[in-house]
């Protein structure tokens, strides 16, 4: 398991500045995850929705008042571009 997220930050656009608990911090473009992918992320396109990002203080991961979140693992993965773990099958 990797570090969680401690702080959020909005810059601009769809970018976050995440803080981790082990320090590290990193600036993330979420249009990708956001932009066009329909659903529950269609709210957060605009902008005023997505600057409602919080850090959740159980799951310690990002996540929006309608309920979308992020895998923290996988934010900490990008963040670094130190690979996920791969979990050996039995």
């Amino acid at each position: 398991m990797f570090p969680r997220i401690t702080n959020v930050r909005y810059l601009k656009d769809y970018w976050l500045e995440l803080t981790f608990s082990d320090g590290v911090s990193a600036e993330l473009d979420f249009r990708e995850r956001i932009v066009g992918r329909g659903g529950v992320f269609t709210p957060l396109e605009d902008l005023d929705a997505f600057r409602q990002v919080e850090v959740d203080p159980e799951a310690k991961t990002l996540v929006w008042p309608n309920g979308v979140d992020f895998c923290p693992d996988v934010l900490y993965s990008e963040a670094t571009g130190r690979p996920l773990p791969i979990k050996q099958l039995a």
